[in-house]
């Protein structure tokens, strides 16, 4: 491999291609605070040479983490098409961000060749494209997956909507609920924060929503996000869980401090395939996001970016009907302004949409960031378009029991206006039922809560 590139009459050598791929990377905190980003703009553009002339192959005998030395990596690489790669790892980064870019490239044809890629060579080209490429990249890809109902049909867009309460309120929490089924939002699934991560405040929580749904015949799938050994507790006494949902990361050493495992990942599944409420086939839901390797001192000097699309990887072998990516959700140490924010959440949702992930996108941030209300509302509308398969629904935009800022039920519904898009098929025919939407627009009945009360 050939790792180093001249930049106005400068000569940038690189070590490994661990380090041109942190230093590839755009703008991030999180990476300038563990000491492994670029340090000027001419480095940065002389990884992106570097990196544009590797080829595939180069990628594949080089993971940044060694093969026997993490969970992560051994999943990936285990579940590689080998065929498929054999017929492209001659390609170099620069040509596959050509391919994808290609007007005559399908959304099929970026399926099959996912199949071959590794998380690090999608990670690899991402890097080298621009806003407007990743949009365009990831508009190509559409994939559905399904639970109770289809996610990913084409010219929809779907919501979690997300009651949190901060003291686990039954009340609250439905006051919520009903408030954001008002509006539209719930399509993809009614999915709850508990605050108390035990058996007993899960099954009352799980128990709730089903109930619910069931009486007012609401077309979705319902899921409390505690920790996946508390989730199957309940099912094994019970629950009626239609989604298992757990939070993983890129390494193995972050998936430790997560508590979690491949061994536990499979328990999991397949406890839901035999105990669990949903239809399926796609029954788990992953959350991740940028940085989380970093906060967890886990990132083994490996580029938040990098390990992103690890995760995906990670993620891709369980057939997840929802992953959701909260980059913005940790704070300024990981992901700084909101312009990072807004690249990280375009980033991330077209690597995981070419690992043939159902990907979503919390465009969210916290108070101490450098982001406010128009970053994070840019960040929506350049998802959206982009193709995400769905986004939060939280009252008035402030998660209360959480503490950082996303969409709201109003930003769910002003959305789908603007960019024409309708709620999930089964979703919009029990909205219309409801009086909420007629023609894919809301009626004057909408937002009123108090429909649920008669």
């Amino acid at each position: 491999m050939i790792l180093k590139a001249k930049v106005y009459n400068k000569i940038f050598a690189f070590q490994s291609l661990k380090e041109v791929m942190s230093k590839a990377n755009e703008e991030k905190s999180g990476d300038e605070l563990v000491g492994i980003a670029a340090k000027s703009a001419s480095e940065r553009v002389a990884a992106k040479l570097v990196l544009s002339n590797l080829t595939l192959e180069d990628i594949y005998n080089n993971p940044v983490i060694p093969y026997e030395e993490d969970e992560v990596t051994r999943a990936i690489y285990d579940g590689l098409n080998l065929r498929i790669y054999q017929e492209i790892k001659s390609w170099t980064v620069g040509y596959l961000r050509e391919y994808i870019l290609d007007h005559k490239t399908t959304g099929e044809d970026l399926a099959h060749i996912s199949r071959g890629l590794t998380s690090e060579m999608i990670a690899a080209v991402a890097k080298l494209m621009s806003t407007m490429d990743l949009v365009f990249g990831s508009k190509k890809m559409r994939i559905q997956s399904h639970c109770n109902t289809t996610l990913g049909v084409p010219g929809t867009l779907a919501f979690r909507c997300q009651p949190n309460h901060p003291t686990d309120n039954v009340e609250g929490m439905l006051a919520s609920l009903k408030e954001g089924l008002s509006y539209g939002s719930g399509d993809a699934v009614i999915g709850i924060n508990p605050v108390e991560d035990n058996v007993e405040t899960v099954t009352r929580l799980l128990d709730t929503v089903k109930n619910f749904m069931v009486k007012w015949a609401i077309p979705t799938q319902n899921c409390v996000l505690a920790h996946v050994t508390t989730q199957m507790k309940a099912i094994e006494k019970g629950a009626p869980v239609d989604l298992v949902f757990q939070s993983i990361a890129g390494t193995q050493k972050a998936n430790d401090a997560f508590g979690v495992s491949a061994t536990i990942l499979d328990e999991a599944f397949a406890l839901a395939q035999r105990q669990g409420t949903a239809t399926g086939p796609n029954l788990m839901y992953f959350e991740t996001g940028q940085g989380s390797e970093v906060s967890l001192d886990a990132h083994l000097g490996v580029d938040m970016m990098t390990l992103e699309a690890r995760t995906y990887g990670y993620a891709r072998g369980y057939r997840p009907f929802m992953t959701n990516n909260v980059s913005g959700f940790i704070g300024p140490e990981t992901i700084y302004s909101g312009r990072e924010v807004i690249r990280a959440d375009l980033e991330d949702l077209f690597m995981g949409k070419l690992h043939g992930l159902p990907m979503g996108i919390a465009p969210c941030y916290t108070n101490h960031m450098k982001a406010d209300q128009n970053d994070q509302e840019m960040g929506t509308l350049l998802c959206a378009m982009a193709g995400s398969n769905f986004f939060m629904g939280v009252p008035g935009g402030d998660d209360v029991m959480l503490s950082y800022q996303d969409t709201s039920y109003h930003d769910d519904a002003s959305t789908r206006e603007i960019l024409g898009l309708r709620p999930l098929p089964e979703f919009e025919q029990w909205l219309e039922k409801m009086g909420i939407l007629e023609n894919g627009k809301l009626t004057e009945r909408a937002g009123d809560p108090s429909i649920f009360d008669k």
